[in-house]
């Protein structure tokens, strides 16, 4: 009976003991690791990170080593286990495993966020600019110390062959600091070059292929006449520069009469195209001739030559030019223009076009012949402008000057006493659809008789001389009666 009570109050007594004891164990290990424990786990982050030691667990104070793949780095090369209190409970710290990470200067910090691997120097994006000559970038470094042997450099895409050589690049920049530009150094137009930026000796961080952006083409030469056949032929252009989507040709045709005006062309043909015939216009005629070629940028410069055609005999007016004196109103400000259609071919869509300028100067002409078209703007004199656009099949009598308008143009009335030029300009497209053949022929002008200023000259100079004549012989009245009345005098 007494081992039993003995028994029973054993139990009365541990049972309390126990319960504590059970109701303490689950606080001292709420959001952390036991106290006793000294142990960090593997940390969760970036699964490219690479750790040394590569364990699951690591000791307080243990340090390891991070890395990354080529060209990346991690937040921090070295970080170590340790631990922090997280809280009190009933007069206990609970701890909780953290991480610290050695900055640049040596210390030890809390880490705080998620350790990735990231981009050593990253060019910032939209910042490529590439021009014919230059290719440039605006680069940052997220680690300035990782960052003190990195080198940018520009190099040939490929091998260059004959008839586009281009030169090799050497050397390479060392880029320093947070930020910067890298800028090749010249290059070459329509070029293919690889942009490195590495960390020596092989690590590679970025390598780019980038085509410089084209130029105007050089001279198409040589520019030569086949004198049997009158075709002008040149060399095609390489596309050293660019593409040569095509070639502008310019041809002025001088005539020996009126001053050597006689027709302008402007075509742009094709880029397989490297001749052209000129337009003949007999014995003596005078060839001005340009040769552009064309790409993407623009059209080049121009190869230029002149050429004549031998004989001295002065031919007749090229087919559809005319040359015509205007039969001119001086009270109504118009004159009528025989109009003759200038030939063309059947299947070309074209349209006539009836310039006016207030000049009878070659050069001016010529710029009015292969400008844009304007209306009358009502200057004084007038700026060369577009009178009318025909649809001329046939010959015809024009009013030039009659005020009426059509097609956004002004047929505008001509000013009494101005001397006025009459262009026909034929307006063709060509197959390419691009540019317009312009053919211009000259309808010389002569303004109206000025009589009624002549008149009035006239007139001011009789009266004038009439007034002369007064003052001369009141002069010579008072002169000489002034001679009697002293001759009295003496008397």
């Amino acid at each position: 009976m007494a081992l039993q009570f003995l028994a029973l109050t054993f139990l009365l007594v541990f049972f309390p003991l126990l319960a504590a004891q059970v109701q303490e164990e689950p606080d001292s290990l709420i959001q952390g690791a036991p106290q006793e424990t000294e142990m960090c786990q593997r940390p969760r982050w970036d699964p490219e990170l690479h750790l040394a030691p590569d364990l699951q667990e690591y000791k307080k104070n243990e340090e390891v080593m991070l890395s990354c793949p080529e060209g990346l780095q991690p937040s921090y090369t070295h970080i170590r286990c340790s631990r922090e209190v997280q809280n009190i409970i009933r007069g206990k710290p609970v701890y909780r495993e953290v991480w610290l990470g050695r900055a640049s200067s040596g210390s030890w910090i809390r880490i705080r966020s998620r350790v990735e691997c990231v981009e050593v120097l990253e060019v910032v994006p939209g910042t490529v600019d590439v021009t014919s000559t230059t290719i440039k970038l605006n680069w940052t470094c997220s680690f300035p110390d990782a960052c003190q042997h990195i080198q940018a450099t520009c190099r040939l895409a490929g091998p260059s062959s004959p008839p586009c050589e281009a030169e090799e690049l050497t050397g390479a920049e060392i880029l320093h600091g947070k930020m910067g530009t890298f800028t090749c150094p010249p290059l070459q137009p329509f070029t293919d070059y690889t942009v490195t930026i590495s960390v020596p000796p092989s690590t590679v961080l970025f390598s780019w292929v980038i085509r410089t952006k084209e130029a105007v083409p050089q001279k198409p030469e040589p520019l030569q006449l086949d004198a049997s056949n009158g075709t002008l032929r040149w060399k095609a252009l390489p596309s050293c520069r660019g593409e040569i989507v095509g070639y502008q040709l310019n041809i002025t045709a001088r005539a020996p009469q009126d001053g050597g005006f006689v027709q302008i062309e402007r075509l742009q043909l094709s880029s397989r195209t490297t001749e052209h015939p000129l337009p003949a216009y007999g014995p003596g005629t005078r060839y001005a001739v340009a040769v552009r070629g064309l790409t993407a940028a623009g059209p080049g410069a121009a190869a230029l030559r002149d050429f004549h055609t031998n004989g001295s005999e002065t031919p007749g007016p090229p087919d559809g030019c005319s040359r015509l004196v205007l039969d001119t109103s001086a009270s109504q400000g118009t004159a009528v223009l025989p109009l003759h259609p200038i030939s063309q071919p059947p299947e070309s869509a074209s349209e006539h076009q009836l310039l006016v300028a207030v000049t009878h100067n070659s050069s001016v002409l010529e710029d009015a012949c292969s400008g844009e078209l304007q209306p009358s703007n009502h200057s004084h004199p007038p700026e060369p402008y577009v009178a009318a656009v025909l649809n001329l099949t046939a010959p015809t009598d024009f009013m030039l000057g009659d005020g009426t308008r059509g097609h956004g143009f002004h047929n505008a009335p001509l000013h009494p006493g101005w001397d006025y030029t009459a262009l026909l300009r034929l307006a063709r497209r060509s197959p390419q659809a691009v540019p317009l053949n312009c053919g211009c022929f000259l309808v010389a002008g002569q303004s109206p008789r000025p009589w009624p200023g002549i008149v009035i000259g006239v007139v001011v100079l009789l009266v004038l001389v009439l007034l002369f004549a007064v003052i001369v012989w009141f002069v010579q009245s008072r002169r000489r009666k002034a001679v009697s009345i002293k001759a009295k005098e003496n008397i």
